[in-house]
């Protein structure tokens, strides 16, 4: 198998067009073109379904395209681990971060420590929702994600960082006295919640379910940005981890309160691959990750 036919293969499936994938590789597209058909012989399978609108992966291409992207990754980390052999760390390293968690309180002070201890070592953060990342870490195109819940997927593992318990988001002038409220009294509030297939509003729904209730949503967003804009705006609260809330509290606006009674933890899990492994580079981020959250419990505990 030639691995640059399966760099031209999976470029091609990315793009999803055989003419901008010629521009992006600097190769004519009749000898792309060629290439494609050589593959497709060499498996005896039909790889892409080509329409005027470009080309989309057959469901053999699809079985290909994940393994290529292994196989590439692979490859790449090889080259990078002897290349680095006896001398320090280097190579670039993913992470993603799922907006609204604790993760995105970890994101500076891993900048800080990765680039203080492996300065060779390029770390690239990406903060998406937890479905996107770990659809990109089972993939092989992302080393590891930081994100909410628990997940019996074929191809992933899950390993338990720490439990947030989530808080009630109000406006400062809104908020009732004390520092907690109990789930009764969150009832008849109108609530800016994500959309269902979000962990924090799973947990959320199935807590007031267990009360035979229905949260009163009043919009679904997804932005932390205009989430907070929009409770401090007072046009309803909202639901969060504590680190997240504590965050947005910083400016003074909004007041987060402990939901008691039952209290709601969501779980903080670090996501990835049970099949690739990591590289060098990999693993001492990943280290590092594991010891600032380690740092960050205590501090979310007290607030």
């Amino acid at each position: 198998m030639n691995i640059r036919r399966l760099r031209y293969f999976v470029k091609i499936v990315d793009l999803g067009s055989l003419t901008q994938a010629a521009e992006v590789l600097h190769i004519a597209q009749p000898a792309l073109s060629q290439q494609l058909s050589t593959l497709e012989a060499e498996f005896k399978q039909h790889l892409l379904i080509r329409t005027k609108r470009g080309v989309t992966p057959t469901a053999a291409g699809l079985v290909l395209y994940q393994h290529a992207q292994i196989i590439l990754r692979q490859l790449d980390q090889a080259r990078s681990a002897v290349a680095a052999a006896g001398e320090s760390l280097s190579g670039a390293v993913s992470v993603g971060l799922a907006p609204g968690t604790a993760a995105s309180a970890l994101a500076l002070p891993l900048l800080q420590a990765v680039r203080l201890r492996h300065p060779s070592i390029v770390l690239y953060l990406n903060e998406n929702f937890g479905t996107t990342l770990s659809e990109l870490v089972m993939n092989g195109r992302m080393d590891m994600a930081v994100l909410y819940g628990f997940r019996s997927v074929q191809g992933l593992d899950f390993v338990p960082l720490q439990d947030e318990e989530l808080y009630l988001l109000q406006p400062i002038e809104a908020a009732g006295p004390g520092d907690a409220i109990r789930l009764h009294d969150v009832f008849d509030l109108d609530l800016l919640l994500p959309r269902s297939y979000n962990v924090v509003r799973k947990l959320v729904d199935a807590a007031f379910m267990r009360s035979q209730r229905v949260p009163r949503v009043i919009a679904e967003i997804e932005s932390i940005d205009t989430l907070a804009g929009a409770v401090a705006a007072g046009m309803g609260a909202t639901v969060l981890p504590d680190s997240a809330a504590l965050h947005l509290c910083s400016g003074g606006k909004l007041m987060r309160r402990r939901i008691v009674e039952p209290v709601i933890t969501a779980p903080l899990a670090l996501c990835l691959s049970s099949h690739l492994p990591l590289s060098a580079a990999a693993q001492a981020v990943k280290s590092i990750l594991q010891e600032l959250v380690g740092d960050l419990a205590p501090a979310v505990s007290e607030g």
